[in-house]
């Protein structure tokens, strides 16, 4: 929040509750004074004002499904790298490069950690003593966003090549729960990893501290 990326994020999210929230009173019918002849009418502010809050919510999906495109491609090739090439070092390559790109939230199996040149002997200590991250989760995030954009290009092609007359009703409810029920899956699984993490290492730090220094001498007895 305070910090221009965070105060932008703000920004973003106040603007999809605002023209969400909007839209959601309106198709509830909350403004009779808006269904003039009647509510159904083509031509009553109240379908006007649903087209233009769906036009103006999908730009704001686009920024996020389009924006992200070119990070979410890469992390899909690394996918392919991984799960489809026939080399095993190209495998290991990709999930390597995988596992740097999400190391948030993403932690290597050992036998990824050990074939590291550069991985730091902490760093292996480290692992060694946590739980790695199951491998479906990666894929569960890297096509979730990369459906999250899919999708969003299926909806911004619906909502810019036809207009509110013609639009079939079903194709903007479809794409909008789609593109959100993949990337929320996929931020569940990276939020529920974050935070096991984060659960292990600090039990790990306490269970150290109880157990004190490896190498401590006992005190001789005065």
């Amino acid at each position: 929040m305070f910090t221009p990326i965070g105060f932008l994020i703000t920004i973003y999210g106040l603007n999809i509750v605002a023209w969400g929230g909007m839209l959601f009173l309106l198709m509830c019918n909350a403004a009779p004074a808006m269904c003039h002849p009647n509510c159904d009418s083509v031509d009553a502010p109240r379908r006007i004002w649903i087209e233009i809050d769906s036009q103006i919510l999908n730009a704001l999906f686009c920024v996020t499904g389009f924006g992200l495109a070119p990070w979410r491609i890469r992390d899909l090739y690394f996918w392919g790298l991984w799960r489809l090439s026939r080399s095993e070092r190209s495998r290991q390559k990709g999930l390597v490069r995988l596992a740097d790109i999400h190391s948030s939230w993403f932690l290597r199996p050992q036998g990824i950690v050990n074939m590291l040149p550069t991985t730091s002997s902490s760093a292996k200590l480290e692992v060694a003593h946590l739980r790695p991250t199951a491998l479906w989760k990666m894929d569960v995030v890297v096509w979730g966003n990369m459906l999250n954009t899919v999708f969003q290009i299926c909806l911004a092609l619906c909502m810019w090549t036809m207009n509110r007359l013609n639009r079939p009703s079903w194709t903007t409810g479809l794409f909008v729960c789609l593109a959100c029920l993949v990337v929320g899956i996929a931020g569940l699984v990276t939020w529920w990893e974050q935070r096991r993490i984060k659960k292990d290492r600090g039990q790990e730090a306490v269970s150290l501290t109880a157990e004190g220094p490896i190498d401590a001498k006992p005190q001789p007895a005065t």
